[in-house]
């Protein structure tokens, strides 16, 4: 194994420590990768009481800091979450290797065979605000790709962020794994998020996770290629052919993911022809259930219960239980709306009519879309290989669900038979 001599950090750096292992775990075989992960999610549950212990430190002291209640709600830990983490290592550990994974590639030579295989990217960092277990989750992805994870965790979740990757750590070296292969950055230092995404030399993808001007924060400063994640300000078109009921439900099953709604639907277009005994009888049921309505200056001024909504809110995400709604002329002035105004990664339909189904999934340009569906986000649905760190609204690198996918690339090989 040749390993460059131009790195600018020692030998013990961990980010040099996991750019090395990133080799030697490349060259291990799935059945070993899959017993680390089994050895981490019995670690994890075993450690649960002291994880808890750890993360009450950070709650406490993020009174001190000031923290908004989202953040808060982010950071909190629950025995609930914990076993959500366990059992997507536990999942992770049960599926097929992906790595050496081979499908036949587009064209084909007459003297010999051409195809691709599936091979992990290198070394993957993640910088994440709060969130305690998404080290644990982004760790189980990597070694199930055969990538090194480096960890930039914020101060608010320090007890915790440590605490689960030494557990972690102590699970690897009894795997036998490369220790290398899983690096925590000191939070505590205040170690600059530029100093991190720059070093290309080291790293292969950069994967940022939190509220939308800390991602774009790190998109601004990155040399490494980077897989920005998204949640929040998707929107809902509501047909006139659709029911009350139908829409009711989909608002309100999209912010049933807890602890971080990333498909919630914030805004809702409404056709102009929705009855407005139907707008009354809806909006009630969300007071009801806890929401903060918002509306539209037409709206606002004809329904008291409405707060008018800023015109910078519709392309903002709220990233609470609020929902601003909006009257537009028809389906194509909705899809033109959610194209220059969402986050264009969740936007949702609710119709009777199939023309305007097939018409909504052709134009809105949306990483996903849901037509009468839940767009409700689940990290973890238990089938087959449906595990999710977050989701993704760009056009580049890769589009929708982040998973085992998302942190793989592709060997063109080309095996030919000796015949020129």
């Amino acid at each position: 194994m040749i390993i460059d001599d131009f790195s600018p950090f020692p030998a013990d750096h961990p980010l040099r420590r996991a750019y090395v292992a990133s080799f030697q775990l490349a060259k291990t075989t799935g059945v070993d990768r899959s017993r680390a992960l089994q050895l981490m999610a019995k670690a994890l549950r075993s450690q649960q009481n002291d994880i808890l212990e750890a993360n009450t430190l950070d709650l406490e002291a993020s009174r001190d800091l000031g923290l908004s209640e989202l953040i808060t709600d982010w950071l909190k830990l629950t025995p609930e979450r914990l076993e959500t983490t366990v059992q997507i290592l536990e999942r992770l550990g049960q599926l097929p290797d992906p790595i050496g994974r081979v499908t036949s590639a587009s064209y084909q030579l007459e003297q010999g065979q051409t195809y691709y295989q599936h091979i992990p990217l290198g070394v993957v960092a993640l910088i994440y605000e709060a969130f305690p277990e998404l080290a644990a989750i982004a760790t189980g992805l990597c070694l199930k790709t055969a990538n090194s994870l480096v960890l930039l965790g914020g101060t608010e979740a320090t007890h915790s962020n440590q605490i689960i990757v030494q557990t972690l750590q102590i699970a690897l070296e009894d795997s036998g794994l490369p220790l290398g292969c899983l690096e925590i950055l000191p939070s505590e230092q205040n170690a600059p998020i530029q100093q991190l995404v720059t070093q290309d030399q080291h790293l292969n993808l950069v994967i940022p996770y939190g509220r939308p001007h800390f991602v774009q924060q790190v998109v601004n400063q990155s040399t490494v290629p980077v897989l920005r994640s998204a949640m929040g300000n998707c929107y809902l078109y509501w047909s006139s052919t659709a029911s009350v009921d139908t829409a009711r439900w989909m608002i309100l099953e999209s912010h049933e993911s807890k602890p971080d709604p990333v498909n919630a639907i914030e805004k809702v277009l409404i056709d102009p022809n929705q009855k407005s005994s139907s707008l009354v009888r809806l909006w009630k049921n969300f007071r009801e259930a806890g929401f903060e309505l918002r509306g539209d200056e037409a709206l606002a001024q004809e329904f008291p219960e409405l707060t008018l909504a800023k015109a910078t809110e519709w392309s903002r995400p709220y990233l609470t239980r609020t929902i601003a709604f909006k009257v537009v002329e028809n389906l194509e002035k909705a899809i033109a709306w959610m194209n220059t105004y969402s986050s264009g990664h969740a936007n949702c339909l609710a119709t009777e009519s199939y023309s305007e189904s097939r018409k909504f999934a052709q134009d809105v340009n949306s990483a996903l879309t849901f037509i009468n569906a839940s767009p409700r986000f689940s990290r973890h649905l238990n089938r087959g290989d449906a595990i999710f760190l977050g989701i993704s609204n760009q056009k580049g690198y890769r589009r929708g669900l982040i998973g085992l996918e998302a942190l793989m690339t592709l060997k063109h090989v080309v095996q030919g038979n000796r015949q020129f």
